[in-house]
C-alpha cells in the first residue's frame, strides 16, 4: 500500500491489532448465528509526510451505511461541547443571516441545530441516512452525501460556498484524504473559514489510546501532517486550539492559502512540541505496540480475577472504542455479562464480534454489578455522574485506558 496522501511506499507498521469487525456493526439477536465480517486492523506510519493510518482493507461504503449507529445527541458532554464551539464561532467570525455554514458529517444535527436557533443559513452534508432523517426534523437542511472534491465543486457552481465549514471528528474517517481537502476548498468562500477537530496523535501516542483505532478511522493526525495536506492543496493552518475532547483533540483554524491572516504562535508552538516528541522520527513508533499488549493483558488479568472471586462485571458505553479493546482482547458475555447504553439504536443489540449484549442504562440497577466497565474512558466523568447509584450497592468503576484504573 501506498501512502493516503503524498504516495510513498508504506512499509513500516505501527500497531497490528489482528483481525476485527467493523467496531460500529452492531448485531441483532437474529444475525447472532450468521457470517459476521472481520477485516485486519493494522496500522502504518508513512516515513515522508508522517501521516499515520490504516491499510486498506475495507470501503467507506461497507462501514457508514444506513443504519449507522453512532448518535452525536447520546453525549451530554458533546452537546455542551458543540454549544460552547458555535457561540464562539458565531462572535470569532462576526456570523450572522447573512453568512452561510457548512458542517461535514453534521450526523444528527447536534451542532447546526444552534445555527438554526440563531437564524444563521447552514447546511448538513451527512451519508448516513438514519442520522441525516434526525437532522432534518431540526429543521436542519441536509445532503446525504459523502464529501469530496465532486461536492465541493457543486457547491461552489451553486453558489453555495461557505463563510464557514466545520468538520469534528471526520477528517479521520477519510480514505481519500486528499480529494476531501481540495473539496474544503472548492466550498470555501474566499475570505472563508475552516476548522476541523480531531484527534491529536501526540496525545493517542503519549496515553496509549490505542482503542481509538479502528476501521473508520483512516489516518491519525498531527499538525504538522494536516499543515502539510492543506498546503498540497492550496489551503493552510492558520491557528489551533488543543482540547480535552477524546482524550486530546486539536481545533485548526483553516484557511486559502493567499489569504492575509498570520499564522499564529500557537501553531509554531505545538510543531515544536510535536518534534521534540519525536512525531517524525520513526523511533517513536517502534514501541507502541508493547504499550497496547500492556494494557489489553492487564484489562484480562482484572477480569479473570473478578471471575474467580465471584464478582459480576458490566460495561458503560457501546463505544467503537470500546468494540476495538475488547475484541483485541478477546472479551466475550462470560468474563463481561453486559453493556450499557442511552443510545436507542444500540439497545437490544449485541456489541460487534465478542457478542455481549447491549441493554438499557436501567438495567445497571436491576443487576447490580461489583464492577462498571466505563469503555468510553473520555466520558469516564460524566458516565459516572450519570450512574452514581452505582456506588449505592458499592458497586466500583474502573477504566482500561491509559492504564487500568478504578475511578
Amino acid at each position: 500500500m501506498n501512502c493516503r496522501h503524498c504516495k510513498t511506499p508504506l512499509k513500516n507498521t505501527f500497531l497490528d491489532l489482528g483481525f476485527s469487525p467493523p467496531s460500529n456493526d452492531y448485531i441483532s439477536f437474529d444475525d447472532l448465528s450468521k457470517h459476521e465480517v472481520y477485516y485486519p486492523l493494522k496500522v502504518g506510519v508513512c516515513e515522508n509526510c508522517w501521516l499515520v493510518q490504516t491499510y486498506d482493507y475495507s470501503k467507506a461504503e461497507e462501514l457508514f451505511r444506513d443504519d449507522y449507529a453512532y448518535f452525536s445527541s447520546t453525549s451530554s458532554t458533546w452537546l455542551k461541547h458543540a454549544k460552547d464551539y458555535c457561540e464562539m464561532i458565531t462572535n470569532k467570525l462576526k456570523l450572522d443571516a447573512a453568512s452561510f455554514v457548512i458542517e461535514v458529517a453534521s450526523n444528527d444535527g447536534y451542532l447546526l441545530k444552534n445555527f438554526v436557533e440563531s437564524k444563521i443559513p447552514c447546511l448538513g452534508i451527512e451519508p448516513t441516512v438514519g442520522t441525516a432523517i434526525a437532522s432534518e426534523k431540526l429543521g436542519i437542511p441536509v445532503l446525504k452525501q459523502f464529501f469530496g472534491l465532486q461536492l465541493g465543486n457543486e457547491l461552489a457552481d451553486t453558489n453555495r460556498q461557505a463563510d464557514l465549514i466545520i468538520g469534528n471528528n471526520v477528517y479521520a474517517h477519510v480514505p481519500d484524504i486528499n480529494d476531501f481537502t481540495a473539496g474544503l476548498k472548492a466550498a470555501l468562500k474566499p475570505n472563508g473559514t475552516i476548522t476541523l477537530e480531531f484527534p491529536h496523535l501526540l496525545k493517542l501516542i503519549e496515553f496509549t489510546q490505542f482503542d481509538t483505532v479502528y476501521h473508520e478511522h483512516y489516518s491519525y493526525h498531527s499538525l504538522y501532517t494536516v499543515n502539510t495536506i492543506f498546503e498540497s492543496c492550496g489551503l493552510r493552518v492558520f491557528d489551533v486550539e488543543e482540547l480535552s475532547t477524546h482524550g486530546g483533540s486539536l481545533r485548526v483554524y483553516g484557511c486559502h492559502i493567499d489569504d492575509p491572516r498570520e499564522v499564529s504562535k500557537k501553531v509554531l508552538e505545538i510543531f515544536g512540541k510535536e518534534e521534540a516528541n519525536g512525531l517524525r522520527k520513526l523511533s517513536t513508533y517502534s514501541n507502541f505496540q508493547n504499550k497496547a499488549d500492556l494494557i489489553k493483558n492487564n484489562l484480562l488479568s482484572f477480569l479473570i480475577k473478578q471471575k474467580q472471586d465471584g464478582k459480576k462485571v458490566a460495561a458503560y458505553g457501546a463505544a467503537a472504542k470500546g468494540n476495538t479493546l475488547l475484541n483485541y482482547a478477546g472479551v466475550k458475555p462470560d468474563l463481561l455479562s453486559f453493556v450499557c447504553d442511552a443510545a436507542p439504536s444500540k439497545q437490544g443489540k449485541y456489541l460487534p464480534g465478542v457478542h455481549i449484549p447491549i441493554k438499557h442504562p436501567d438495567t445497571m440497577m436491576s443487576e447490580k454489578p461489583d464492577w462498571v466497565l466505563i469503555l468510553p474512558w473520555n466520558l469516564a466523568d460524566e458516565v459516572i455522574n450519570q450512574m452514581k447509584s452505582v456506588r449505592d450497592w458499592n458497586g466500583k468503576f474502573v477504566t482500561a485506558v491509559p492504564e487500568l484504573t478504578e475511578r
